[in-house]
């Protein structure tokens, strides 16, 4: 008897409608970009974090291989129908943030779920905000107190996000979206 999928339509489905209403979110963080760089860049990289959603979410509930990735495709596309300006940024920071989701749980082998791990992804996506936001938003010509808040934000703000993502994550389970085997 052939090995049942562990994306199976109903993952699939499941992911997708994770996909679209954090989609919807990180579409509306697509249109307060502009003025949040605009008059308190440091905390860009707070905001940013919500794109961390769809990939914590898809894990928590399914703790299987490529939910991350493939969650936050679908959040990238419902993105761009909300804010299709940014097309290219929603697609980057679904490759960035589920890829580095996805690395880390393969990392572990698809093993370790703690609280710890998604914690470990949060960081490495935090890193990477403060990188490229650091670049393109020029921060280094504000002063120096403002650079220190943007580098803590910018590493607290996907940890926070991730926060929340697991308890929606463990909401969803108990209320029976998810795996129908008795893991949790």
């Amino acid at each position: 008897m052939p090995r049942p999928s562990v994306l199976s339509t109903r993952v699939l489905l499941v992911c997708a409608a994770i996909g679209v209403a954090t989609g919807l979110i990180g579409g509306i963080e697509g249109w307060l970009a502009v003025p949040v760089l605009a008059a308190t860049p440091f905390l860009y990289g707070f905001v940013l974090g919500v794109h961390v959603l769809p990939g914590i979410i898809a894990q928590e509930l399914f703790r299987a291989p490529w939910v991350a990735l493939i969650t936050h495709g679908m959040a990238a596309l419902v993105g761009i129908a909300v804010a299709p300006v940014y097309a290219f940024q929603f697609l980057g920071s679904a490759l960035l943030f589920g890829g580095i989701q996805e690395l880390i749980a393969a990392a572990f082998r698809y093993r370790a779920w703690g609280w710890w791990r998604f914690l470990l992804s949060a960081l490495a996506i935090g890193a990477a905000i403060a990188a490229v936001i650091w670049a393109i938003a020029d921060l280094a010509a504000l002063p120096a107190w403002s650079r220190i808040v943007y580098l803590v934000l910018s590493l607290l703000g996907p940890v926070a996000w991730t926060l929340i993502g697991l308890a929606v994550g463990r909401g969803l389970a108990r209320a029976g979206i998810g795996p129908r085997t008795g893991r949790r």
